[in-house]
């Protein structure tokens, strides 16, 4: 077995082994006055220690450039209009970003915007911040400030895991299986999975057999 398809099950196992109990728990929907609850805390944390050890065994990028180009693919979860910010680094997915197109949080694209980049800050303080720019119709260049910040929590704490992966070159088809079978209790998540794996999917040959349950599911979440 292969590291790729190694990593691919103990990720699953260790879900499966959670604990019936305890999963529902840690998948509870996200309540930003509550913060997350201790079984989502150790989950999140077991599986990115499962991912670290694996460090030695992928191609790792140990240091993110400043900045990274970007792309832009929006997308419908339930009668929303979502978008993801996928950081490319030589033009293979790096990291993902995703959210609620939402003109009061400040996620407010023109249309014909594509591309962009997205640029890393750190303060004195070790702080991070991840902002968006692009340049507009008119060669104005534009910035949204703090991507992570403006989208919901819970999409976010995946959303880092999927990057995670990303960064240890995991083949892309197999990240897509990985998103696609993570089949949790709240249908917001899996619709948002279903996006996510479909804004990947654009960096593959389209040579991948996913299955047809998969396929059938990226349909029923456009």
């Amino acid at each position: 077995m292969s590291p790729v398809q190694t990593l691919s099950a103990t990720i699953l196992n260790t879900i499966a082994e959670f604990g019936d109990k305890k999963l529902k728990k840690a998948l509870k929907p996200y309540d930003p006055e509550v913060g997350m609850n201790k079984e989502r805390a150790e989950l999140m944390s077991i599986l990115d220690n499962e991912i670290y050890s694996y460090r030695p065994q992928f191609e790792i990028t140990e240091k993110r450039p400043i900045s990274l180009e970007c792309d832009v693919v929006k997308f419908q979860n339930k009668k929303e209009r979502w978008v993801a910010f996928v950081g490319l680094l030589d033009g293979y997915p790096y990291e993902i970003f995703t959210g609620v197109l939402d003109d009061e949080d400040g996620i407010a694209l023109p249309k014909t915007v594509t591309k962009g980049h997205i640029i890393k800050h750190m303060d004195e303080n070790g702080n991070k911040r991840y902002d968006f720019t692009f340049v507009n119709r008119r060669g104005y260049k534009t910035t949204i400030e703090g991507l992570s910040e403006r989208f919901n929590k819970e999409y976010w704490n995946y959303a880092k895991l999927i990057s995670g992966i990303l960064r240890y070159r995991m083949p892309l088809d197999n990240v897509i299986k990985l998103v696609g079978s993570l089949q949790l209790e709240n249908e917001n998540i899996n619709t948002w999975a279903n996006g996510v794996a479909r804004a990947l999917k654009k960096y593959t040959t389209g040579e991948e057999d996913f299955g047809d349950d998969f396929k059938d599911d990226l349909r029923n979440g456009e």
